[in-house]
């Protein structure tokens, strides 16, 4: 995806779903239905199926259904878009604590095969990325970090990439 109009320039990730994802704690899994009950994100047809206990983990899910389907019989674009949107931030801001501010700055969406069937997409907070934006931050300082997420179906076929640019900022 090197060069392409919407600014991705990385490869999609080509993982399949992961068959063991962390466990979820009670607390993960009450924010994980609440996160479904939110009118906005009920809204896009997605649906947060697990949260690690942790918070680094986070897979979605967005059914191929009347509510999702666009006019010309594939799953609509903002659908997708609006089911990963606030993934990465959220993830962050309760990692790294009361003591950061988290904002989304900016996305790229690359669509590269339409989707018929469910499309799942699975977000990772490695420790190493959250050490690294702690260290290189004093109070006041920010940066912006980078992250890319896949939509991909249950056999792996990556559908649509999304690179989301992030705002990270440490509290005085």
């Amino acid at each position: 995806m090197t060069d392409s109009p919407t600014g991705v320039d990385r490869d999609p990730d080509p993982r399949p779903l992961r068959e063991d994802p962390p466990a979820e704690s009670l607390r993960t899994r009450l924010w994980r239905h609440g996160f479904n009950l939110l009118p906005s994100y009920r809204g896009t047809g997605a649906r947060v199926d697990h949260i690690g206990a942790d918070w680094r983990f986070v897979r979605i899910r967005v059914p191929f259904t009347w509510r999702t389907r666009n006019a010309v019989g594939t799953i609509f674009g903002g659908s997708l878009y609006a089911a990963i949107d606030p993934v990465y931030m959220t993830m962050l801001r309760r990692v790294l604590g009361d003591g950061f501010t988290v904002w989304d700055k900016s996305a790229a969406l690359e669509f590269i095969e339409p989707g018929r069937d469910t499309l799942y997409a699975e977000f990772e907070l490695p420790p190493a990325e959250t050490d690294a934006i702690r260290d290189a931050l004093g109070p006041g300082e920010s940066t912006d970090r980078r992250y890319l997420v896949s939509l991909v179906d249950e056999a792996g076929t990556v559908h649509a990439a999304c690179e989301k640019t992030l705002y990270v900022r440490r509290d005085a």
